[in-house]
């Protein structure tokens, strides 16, 4: 990447200067400590004058020949038989077959699956709305991965030696689906996380289940965010409102979509549809608390405000945001069981605030506490926020206390 910035006669800065990112940001990418974020890529692509796929090989380790060459020391990359690389493969292999088990008509799974056990749908729900509770009360999102891929392969047994209907055990497995994506997605693995999303919205298809399968897509318009592809998630999210409204009005997918809805609008600087989304969505209080089924369904009302704060931030509405998050910030320490990855994000937002009227104060008060938050949580989600904080710091990263809390940040790592 250096030798192509070169090459095209920029200096850092002034690379930096047109991608209106810091000179340490362009630093860091260079030097292989920290990735541009989804959303920088495309405008580095362009500044470079080089594709999507060419900007992957800049921004790749050296080749081992060539760092022979250069005499420098160099490890040699992973192998097929690296262990991380070897647990991904597996888990995306269980995903694929329990996709063929799903959607294969019975009497061909019978014929193929002789004597495999019964599985009990009930037992498979049970365990489903388990799994998502230790998911959201894990610091660590990664550590659930291992229960998951034990319930997949059980699954998959089940759904091979089906007999009679079959879609209790699809909406188990696509159930199951959205939480494998929702753990491949806060370690920021989203090809893997489309792939658990497309996955569970088939199946839910095959099962005429309209809010598993509206919610599967809200997921999937979430990948799409996180590479601010806001027109196509506004698409997917279009489609999942049309779901929703052929589901339970007893529950609150409607309204999730909304507030999700909310977001992508917020992305395309609609302040009007933004607004009016947010307020279909705050409709959910007026529901019962069956409305919520603790799994794969967990939209309750109860993060409005920060919702409502972070999109007014990404619209530019300080005030507006402010006030929001900070009734947020007063919800997730009172809240029992306060979620790390929601404060952490609250306080990303409040010290993007900072950085947008140059306090410095708000900045590295917010900044430092959300850090902690995410190195206690271990959630790619906060880091991604801290990240992106980054660029957003512009002159003020020329006071020292901004350039060490950048600095503290570029030491943290996603799973």
């Amino acid at each position: 990447m250096a030798e192509r910035r070169r090459t095209l006669g920029y200096s850092q800065e002034t690379l930096a200067e047109l991608l209106g990112v810091d000179r340490t940001t362009v630093g860091r990418w260079e030097s292989g400590k920290v990735a541009p974020q989804p959303p920088q890529r495309r405008s580095l692509a362009t500044a470079l004058e080089v594709s999507l796929q060419e900007l992957d090989a800049l921004l790749a380790p050296p080749r081992a020949a060539d760092r022979m060459a250069a005499g420098r020391q160099f490890s040699e990359p992973p192998s097929a038989g690296d262990p991380d690389e070897m647990i991904r493969r597996e888990f995306l292999r269980i995903l694929t077959v329990s996709g063929v088990f799903a959607t294969l008509p019975v009497e061909e799974t019978e014929a193929l699956t002789e004597g495999v056990r019964r599985g009990v749908p009930a037992d498979f729900a049970r365990m489903n709305s388990h799994l998502w509770q230790v998911y959201h009360l894990a610091r660590s999102k990664g550590s659930v991965y291992p229960v998951i891929r034990d319930q997949l392969t059980t699954l998959n047994e089940a759904l091979a030696g089906r007999r009679g209907s079959a879609r209790p055990l699809l909406n188990a497995a696509s159930d199951l689906f959205q939480l494998a994506g929702e753990v491949a997605f806060d370690g920021n693995r989203y090809s893997d996380a489309a792939a658990s999303y497309s996955l569970a919205a088939s199946i839910s298809k095959d099962a005429e289940a309209y809010d598993l399968w509206a919610c599967a897509l809200v997921r999937q318009a979430y990948v799409d965010m996180s590479e601010q592809c806001y027109r196509q998630a506004a698409q997917v999210l279009d489609a999942a409102g049309r779901l929703a409204g052929r589901g339970d009005n007893n529950l609150s997918t409607r309204y999730w979509v909304a507030s999700v809805q909310a977001e992508a609008y917020a992305g395309l600087g609609d302040l009007y549809a933004c607004e009016r989304a947010m307020d279909q969505a705050e409709a959910v209080r007026d529901l019962t608390a069956d409305s919520v089924n603790g799994g794969w369904l967990r939209f309750d009302g109860a993060r409005l405000a920060e919702e409502r704060g972070s999109r007014y931030v990404r619209l530019g509405r300080l005030d507006l945001a402010e006030n929001a998050l900070k009734d947020a910030l007063e919800q997730t320490a009172l809240a029992s069981g306060q979620s790390y990855r929601r404060r952490g994000a609250v306080l990303t937002d409040l010290a993007a605030i900072g950085a947008k009227r140059q306090d410095v104060e708000q900045v590295v008060a917010c900044g430092r506490e959300a850090i902690g938050l995410a190195r206690a949580s271990a959630s790619g989600y906060v880091v991604r926020r801290l990240q992106a904080l980054c660029d957003e710091f512009g002159p003020l990263s020329r006071d020292h206390r901004v350039a060490e809390l950048g600095a503290e940040i570029a030491t943290l790592s996603t799973p």
